[in-house]
């Protein structure tokens, strides 16, 4: 591939565009709002050159990528693309209305794809006159340094493109994992737990916001807690990537929103990007100090280590990806110290199960149901 198209001139899509000019591709840029291009031109050439500064790109190599940017409105500048990758709004009918315009522009062997992370890749191939050369390539944020990529191929994909899309990013020394079209795809589905148990032990009252991040890196040795890393995000985002994956599989209890994330969201106590969430970040604020029991932050981690695994084997067992591409998806998706599966190899899966199965007792609610391939492969020895 020579020429790569990306639509939004976003945060993603400047990623997503500044990772493959990188890659030494020709990219064409097109957004409908002229400020918002030429903001995002100025802010690129801006990275690279800070990049210049810290010895990491040369003088050459940054005019050589600035000559091969192309940034503008007009879609028949997608004339000559191998590649097209959208990265718009989360709304399918906005989507719809693009992709039914690139089609008729682009040529016939061009590949079609979405960033989308929350839409179906059926639903938005559905306008299409040719949905077999469209696909899902999901990247993460920030793009360029992010490994994993998501491609995801939809019922009508066909398994050349999804095989030449994954060749095509693997060479962009990325890390591409093969999804099937359901909600979430790996890492939005996997990494729910994260955050629903870690709020769920909350309002039970079990630890505060500090304590339960504590327990997270402490024992787990993840790079951020939970609350941090909702704040992070922002809870606004987060509790909408929630709500719409509980939707998307018929409310199933095992993805259900807290009402502390959506009263926080309503308040607009969002995180880091308005000053407060689950922490104050204002200027002089006094951070809360985690209780460092150290048997309350082993029952803590040792209980959302284990609604963690039971997703990641829940996507084995439904054969949403491979084994060993849900491991990688965790690891260099939501950087996990271990693959999911990898961890509960080495903690014993009949601990796990045995965890499981207590708070399936305790609770009797399907959210702490252990998975049918954890149970099977516990039994079997």
């Amino acid at each position: 591939m020579k020429v790569v198209g990306v639509i939004g001139a976003g945060t993603m899509g400047i990623g997503i565009a500044q990772v493959a000019v990188q890659n030494n591709k020709q990219v064409v840029v097109i957004d409908s709002n002229d400020e918002v291009l030429n903001k995002s031109q100025v802010n690129l050439f801006k990275t690279f050159e800070k990049l210049v500064e810290k010895g990491k790109l040369g003088s050459e190599e940054v005019n050589s990528y600035k000559n091969a940017l192309t940034f503008t409105t007009d879609y028949n500048a997608f004339k000559d693309a191998d590649l097209v990758i959208e990265a718009i709004i989360e709304n399918l009918e906005v989507k719809h209305t693009v992709f039914k315009k690139i089609e008729e522009l682009v040529k016939d062997s061009c590949i079609l794809a979405s960033n989308t992370s929350s839409l179906s890749i059926a639903s938005i191939s559905s306008v299409l006159k040719n949905p077999s050369r469209f696909l899902g390539i999901h990247f993460f944020n920030p793009a360029p340094l992010m490994a994993l990529v998501e491609i995801i191929p939809g019922v009508q994909t066909s398994s050349e493109v999804t095989q030449t899309a994954k060749e095509e990013i693997l060479s962009w020394n990325k890390k591409p994992v093969t999804v099937k079209d359901t909600p979430g795809f790996i890492v939005n589905r996997v990494a729910r737990p994260f955050y629903g148990e870690a709020l769920r032990i909350y309002e039970e009252g079990i630890a505060d916001f500090a304590t339960i991040d504590w327990a997270m890196t402490h024992f787990g040795g993840f790079r951020m807690g939970p609350f941090t890393l909702m704040d992070y995000i922002g809870n606004d985002i987060n509790y909408t990537v929630t709500e719409s994956v509980f939707e998307a599989f018929y409310f199933d209890p095992r993805f259900k929103p807290s009402f502390t994330q959506k009263r926080h969201k309503e308040a607009g106590l969002l995180g880091r990007k308005t000053g407060k969430g689950y922490y104050d970040y204002s200027e002089g604020a006094i951070q809360p100090k985690p209780i460092k029991d150290e048997k309350i932050g082993s029952y803590i981690f040792n209980r959302i280590l284990c609604m963690l695994i039971n997703e990641a084997f829940d996507a084995l067992f439904m054969k949403v990806a491979s084994r060993e591409d849900i491991d990688i998806a965790m690891r260099f998706g939501v950087n996990y110290p271990k693959g999911l599966l990898d961890w509960a190899d080495e903690i014993g899966l009949e601990k796990v199960l045995l965890q499981l199965t207590d708070l399936f007792e305790e609770y009797g609610e399907d959210r702490y149901r252990p998975n049918p391939l954890l149970k099977r492969m516990v039994y079997k020895n």
